[in-house]
C-alpha cells in the first residue's frame, strides 16, 4: 500500500500508533521490539524515506523512554504524546537527540485544572527552550481533559502563539 500512495503523492508526515507503553515503561521489551519490529519498521521507513518523506510519527501513550532510541535508529523522529505522568521528558529528549528528534506533546494537562500560573509555568519551562532548539510540536500530553476552561485553553493558545511571535487570538 505505501509503494502505490508514495508513487501518487507527495507525503510529508507518516503516522504509526502503537501505544507500546504503560505508566511505567513498554509493553513488550526493548529487545522484542528490536527483533519483531524494528525489522517491518525499517521496511517500511527505508521506503518512505527514498521518497523524501522524512517526519515520521508515531503514538505511544505511557513511559516511552526505552523505546525512543529504538524508534530513533530506524527512522521514528516524531514520538507523542510524551507523557508528563509517565516520566518522559521533551526537553532531556532534546538534549539527548538535538534537532533529530520532532517531540510532540509533553506539556501536562493535569496543570490546567489549576490556572493560569500553572499553565504559563508548565509552557515557559518547556517551549522556548524546544521552539528554539528545532522541530516541536507543542500540544498537551494527550487529549484535552474536561477539566480545562475555554478561558484557561485560549490562555495557553495566546501563549504559545505569543512564544511563536503570532498574533494572539481574540478574548
Amino acid at each position: 500500500m505505501t509503494r502505490r500512495v508514495v508513487k501518487d503523492l507527495r507525503i510529508e508526515c507518516i503516522r504509526f500508533w502503537e501505544d507500546m507503553a504503560y505508566k511505567s515503561g513498554p509493553l513488550i521489551s526493548p529487545a522484542m521490539v528490536r527483533k519483531y519490529m524494528l525489522p517491518r519498521y525499517k521496511q517500511v521507513i527505508d521506503l518512505l524515506h527514498s521518497h523524501g518523506v522524512d517526519i515520521i510519527h508515531i503514538d505511544s501513550d505511557g513511559n516511552v523512554n526505552e523505546l525512543v532510541p529504538i524508534w530513533m535508529e530506524v527512522g521514528i523522529n516524531f514520538p507523542w504524546p510524551l507523557e508528563v505522568a509517565a516520566g518522559v521528558d521533551a526537553v532531556a529528549l532534546r538534549k539527548e537527540y538535538g534537532k533529530n528528534i520532532i517531540p510532540g506533546g509533553n506539556i501536562d494537562k493535569r496543570l490546567f485544572a489549576k490556572g493560569k500560573g500553572a499553565i504559563r509555568e508548565e509552557v515557559m519551562s518547556k517551549v522556548p527552550f524546544l521552539v528554539e532548539t528545532g522541530g516541536y510540536f507543542p500540544c498537551l500530553d494527550h487529549v484535552v481533559p474536561p477539566d480545562i476552561s475555554l478561558e484557561d485553553f485560549r490562555y495557553y493558545l495566546n501563549l504559545l502563539r505569543e512564544i511563536g511571535g503570532v498574533e494572539k487570538l481574540p478574548e
